[in-house]
């Protein structure tokens, strides 16, 4: 039914805020679909039908006058059942229902969400991004904090194509962000478009062997966790616990020690008021300290702001492989103090990463063989999550793009990554020169190599999507294709913008300098966690798997109850093959899994696996193809479920070396008393998966 130009009567809608805006039809077919392709609906077409006759109804109804939001729903839901859509209203009324508590958050929240954000989304931002004045009230919009950082990152663009270009690439950037499709890391959200203006999440601070130099680093910390970054160090130029300090004529305390006041002075800190800052402790595998290092966290607690990696050398993995002994170096002298055996002290790291999910292991040779401006110095540590190695005094910025958000049809858009790709370098490139430095040596270290890390999120979600299984060779190749694609793309941009705007400062004294005659930043890929960037843009995080197929998430504090979410795929998909009931849903919330659920078809649960599901060799396997075509390192997470055994840890362990991996994080469910997803309930009787945080996979336990 088609109505012509009756139209014109109804042309205003009112607001439930009391706002009068314009009557917009699509907005109702758009509806009517999303309700309609929930049940299994295949007929776009018919939406617009039923937004016809909407819309009709309303003209009859409210000839002259103004419908509220409220009376065209009501309308939408009588239309739906008299036109013998049943099935479409349910599902709409059930939607309708959901956004009203929803929108009862929000405002309690305070938040203005024109851009109908998530649930999940809107916690995140509104108690981390949204700005927020004197009384702590939230100012700003969700569409303003977009706008207020693509304004911000477009700025640099007036140097080189006037205002009219960084307009352009203001509403590039901007449009970018509010589709999902990529995201800049925390600080960049919090901070572009502020006094505050630091944009950077990664910092990696010097310590050298003296009490000046140890405390001249605390105070740097604390002055990069108050603007929002996350700090790494390597602890090993610190001379080992008993050594001789001839200024005092005592002995050293040793780098554990300086640990603790590093650990404290965090604890006080907090970054901006929005999140407590971060720190990776590092220590090479040859410093005589290192049976203590491996050991500081055996009980829970200690070392709470750190996460901790041992460095391990090529040497030492391959003494272990021998059954070898290598020698300890006091740092201080450079000489050897004993020698151990390689396979115990990797025996008391596997023993221990097993027992809590630390440390991790960082293969230091093979991040400095891949080290771009060897020239300048060797990396010593990463940034919190291990993602990021850096020199001393460097800082990068980071950004991933929301795979599931670049597909068309259920398959790659390649022309819209590429697109994306370039974009998101240029915007990354951008934060450089926008950045308001905490210290005046990252700044100069920072802007002498321009190093970017642009990665991915929503990778698990593009797989089910394409319905191939992440445990699977072919999810194995998509990741290879993809992240080839992508590296090959930004370096293409990156030399487009050295062209442009000039090479980074020390390109000449780096390893690019024989490939190109041009390139903007020393590296341009990195694959971060993604934690709340992930929930802002509503996908699954990094390169993780699903956490959940269903689980609860506990929202007592605004609602009084518990909610339980469902996988909007998966929900799709048992609608379509009409098997979506609510006794099936709570028995998924049991575990969060549908593997022993055999109602559930075979192609169904394997397409659905959850980090759980998979055996830790895929994680391994997963990281490593997407490290074969990044030029920093990757943040994964290596799942094991309660009931691994050390030796599975061991041969992960030695699998992320063999296979090229920088470094590599396993946990064990169940091995630390504090985790954000766990399953419990009242009794075994009803156990569930409980999700209070936002979490979407990963690391359960990092500080950030």
């Amino acid at each position: 039914m088609l109505i012509g130009n009756s139209m014109a009567k109804i042309s205003k809608v009112k607001k439930r805020d009391g706002r009068i805006v314009d009557f917009d039809k699509s907005k109702i077919a758009a509806a009517i679909w999303k309700a309609a392709e929930s049940v299994g609906g295949k007929d776009r077409k018919r939406a617009d039908e039923l937004a016809d006759i909407v819309t009709k109804v309303l003209e009859e109804k409210f000839a002259g006058k103004t419908p509220s939001v409220e009376d065209v729903q009501d309308i939408v839901e009588k239309v739906l059942i008299d036109e013998g859509h049943a099935e479409v209203a349910k599902a709409y009324i059930l939607y309708r229902d959901k956004r009203a508590s929803v929108r009862k958050i929000k405002l309690m929240l305070g938040v203005d969400d024109e851009l109908k954000m998530s649930l999940n989304a809107i916690k995140v931002m509104a108690s981390r991004y949204l700005l927020k004045d004197e009384n702590l009230s939230v100012v700003e919009s969700t569409g303003h904090l977009f706008r207020r950082v693509a304004k911000s990152i477009a700025e640099p663009e007036k140097k080189y194509g006037g205002a009219k270009k960084a307009k352009e690439f203001e509403e590039e950037f901007y449009n970018m962000m509010v589709n999902r499709e990529f995201m800049p890391n925390s600080p960049t959200l919090m901070n572009a478009g502020t006094d505050l203006g630091q944009l950077s999440a990664c910092f990696v601070l010097p310590i050298e062997d003296s009490i000046n130099g140890i405390f001249d680093s605390i105070k740097q910390t604390a002055i990069i966790h108050k603007t929002g970054g996350g700090t790494g160090f390597s602890f090993s130029k610190l001379r080992p616990k008993g050594d001789v300090v001839k200024s005092t004529g005592g002995i050293a305390s040793g780098p554990l020690s300086f640990m603790q006041v590093f650990n404290a002075a965090t604890e006080v800190i907090k970054q901006g008021g929005k999140r407590r800052g971060a720190n990776m402790g590092m220590l090479r595998v040859d410093h005589p300290d290192i049976l203590e290092f491996i050991t500081a966290k055996e009980r829970e607690g200690i070392l709470s702001n750190f996460n901790i990696s041992v460095a391990a050398t090529d040497s030492f993995m391959r003494a272990v492989e021998r059954n070898g002994d290598y020698n300890m170096i006091n740092p201080r002298t450079g000489k050897s103090t004993k020698r151990l055996p390689a396979r115990a002290v990797f025996n008391l790291m596997v023993m221990m990463s097993w027992k809590n999910g630390e440390p991790g292991v960082i293969f230091i040779d093979r991040i400095n063989a891949h080290n771009p401006t060897s020239e300048i110095g060797d990396i010593e540590s990463t940034n919190p999550c291990g993602e990021q190695p850096l020199l001393p005094w460097e800082s990068c910025n980071l950004g991933s793009i929301n795979l599931e958000r670049i597909m068309t049809d259920g398959r790659m858009d390649w022309e819209k990554l590429r697109k994306t790709v370039r974009l998101a370098v240029r915007f990354l490139d951008n934060v450089i020169d926008v950045n308001k430095y905490p210290l005046k040596e990252i700044e100069e270290m920072t802007k002498a190599n321009r190093k970017i890390g642009l990665g991915v999120m929503g990778f698990a979600d593009m797989l089910i999507k394409m319905r191939i299984p992440y445990n699977s060779e072919k999810a194995i190749k998509v990741a290879e294709k993809i992240m080839k694609f992508i590296q090959d793309e930004s370096k293409k941009m990156s030399e487009e913008l050295g062209k442009e705007k000039a090479s980074f400062p020390n390109f000449k004294k780096s390893t690019w300098a024989k490939k190109y005659k041009h390139i903007r930043n020393a590296t341009t890929t990195t694959i971060a966690p993604t934690g709340t960037i992930s929930v802002i843009a509503n996908c699954s995080s990094g390169i993780e798997p699903i956490f959940a197929v269903s689980y609860v998430r506990d929202v007592s504090e605004s609602l009084g109850h518990e909610l339980a979410e469902v996988n909007p795929m998966f929900e799709i998909m048992m609608i379509e093959r009409g098997m979506y009931t609510d006794e099936l849903i709570k028995k998924i919330t049991q575990s969060g899994s549908i593997q022993n659920i055999k109602e559930i078809p075979k192609k169904v649960r394997n397409i659905f696996v959850t980090a759980l599901d998979i055996e830790p060799e895929w994680h391994v396997r997963t990281q490593a193809a997407f490290q074969k075509y990044t030029d920093n390192a990757v943040s994964k997470t290596i799942n094991f479920p309660n009931w691994a055994t050390p030796h599975d840890v061991e041969k992960v362990f030695m699998l992320s070396w063999k296979l090229g991996c920088k470094g590599i994080t396993v946990y064990r469910y169940g091995s630390r008393e504090k985790q954000i997803l766990t399953i419990k309930g009242k009794g075994i009787e009803n156990p569930r998966v409980i999700n209070s945080d936002g979490y979407r996979g990963g690391c359960p336990h990092c500080t950030i």
